[in-house]
């Protein structure tokens, strides 16, 4: 089996430094598309190469031109996440663009662009639909935007009967989800962890924000839970539920994130063994 490489190993060093050397070749080439008008300068006199001047980005980012000038040559220097994101704004990087140079600076987009559930595609609602085991999606405060049929039938037509489905709420404020999950408990103790390292990039925003002070209101246990600050990640498994008409059910629950919409989650459930 190979091992990881450990930190401050030659191979977790040769791995950073390729990785500082991406970003600052990523930089770089950024600046070179962006044009003075672009950025609201004047042309100025004629230029040898295109683009901005390095001494022209570090002063729109508020910046040293030699702190900048390290940062395209690949060197190991300590940059904030706001200064990274005046960069980003400077280089007028599109989303992908964007999420790139975070990932290689390895640190959260202080902005972090949000979905707006409301503008979840129509073919969202299609492709959840063809699904035939219970699929549902789930937004960065879990509330449920699109479900199926198959998924409606599992939790009694809860989805269906409530206006605004969330996740949440219906394991910790509906009594009927201690009858419908199994080892009710557990999971709920489970979900809360899930759930704040799921939305921890989220927590400042005024819906989770609402949705944590009505259940830290309204329910002890997830009060309890939450103060202990456990963060895991959503994973797949087991998933058992006592049906009231169907009896004991059984599902593997898996979870993909959507690929133009990173703040959803497709969840689907399938019938266990």
């Amino acid at each position: 089996m190979n091992a990881s490489p450990q930190a401050g190993s030659p191979a977790s060093h040769d791995s950073s430094t390729r990785r500082r050397h991406a970003l600052g070749e990523f930089v770089r080439a950024a600046r070179a598309r962006i044009t003075p008008q672009m950025a609201g300068l004047p042309e100025g006199m004629r230029r040898r190469t295109p683009g901005l001047r390095r001494e022209e980005v570090a002063q729109l980012c508020g910046i040293s031109v030699t702190w900048y000038t390290w940062i395209e040559q690949g060197r190991e220097v300590s940059v904030s996440p706001a200064v990274w994101a005046r960069i980003a704004g400077v280089l007028q990087l599109a989303r992908a663009e964007r999420a790139y140079l975070f990932e290689l600076a390895e640190c959260a987009d202080p902005q972090h662009p949000r979905d707006d559930g409301s503008e979840a595609p129509g073919l969202l609602r299609e492709c959840v639909d063809a699904i035939t085991a219970p699929a549902y999606v789930l937004d960065r405060a879990w509330n449920v935007l699109v479900h199926n049929a198959s998924m409606s039938e599992l939790f009694d037509d809860w989805p269906v009967r409530d206006p605004q489905p969330n996740l949440l709420r219906y394991i910790f404020l509906d009594p009927a989800a201690r009858q419908l999950v199994v080892d009710w408990d557990q999971r709920a103790r489970r979900v809360v962890a899930e759930f704040r390292a799921d939305a921890g990039a989220h927590l400042d925003e005024p819906d989770v924000l609402t949705l944590l002070d009505e259940l830290n209101r309204d329910s002890e246990v997830f009060a309890h839970w939450w103060t202990r600050h456990a963060v895991v990640e959503r994973e797949g498994g087991l998933r058992e539920f006592q049906h009231p008409h169907h009896g004991r059910l059984a599902y593997q629950q898996t979870t993909f994130r959507l690929a133009t919409h990173p703040d959803l989650k497709l969840v689907m459930l399938l019938k266990g063994e």
